[in-house]
């Protein structure tokens, strides 16, 4: 795995998340698009998915040993990783909700919140594992 390639692309995806989160601020996409959240969250999700692979990679030289093979406990800890950035992030926009905007807790909100989060996460495997892992080529001799 080329970790420098992939830490390029999470700098590049926080700086694009960045960028549209300014320009949806400034003209009042959240309110006037509906569906704009969702699209943040996946964004988001998809942002700690590949940030969740690279720092397990960076932490583990079995994990990212195993990286080169799809198993169930590489993706529950990446989904793990992203599940607990997305819960901090409901924490946090429950607490900016109820105590400075003083706008109702919406359960709803916050279960597809999560669920949009955990979508891009699943995302970000199959990105990471079709895209940014090298491929062996099948040769015939």
């Amino acid at each position: 795995m080329d970790r420098k390639k992939l830490l390029i692309r999470i700098a590049s995806l926080i700086f694009f998340i960045f960028i549209l989160n300014y320009l949806a601020g400034k003209f009042y996409w959240y309110s006037a698009i509906w569906y704009f959240d969702i699209i943040m969250h996946f964004l988001g999700g998809l942002w700690a998915g590949l940030a969740s692979i690279w720092f397990f990679s960076r932490i583990s030289d079995s994990f990212s040993d195993s990286l080169s093979s799809i198993s169930f406990n590489i993706v529950l800890k990446i989904l793990l990783g992203v599940l607990v950035i997305g819960i901090a992030w409901e924490i946090f926009e429950l607490y900016f909700i109820n105590h400075i905007a003083s706008n109702p807790f919406d359960l709803l909100d916050t279960i597809s919140d999560i669920f949009f989060d955990l979508s891009g996460g699943l995302f970000a495997i199959l990105y990471f594992f079709n895209q940014i892992m090298p491929k062996n080529k099948n040769k015939v001799e």
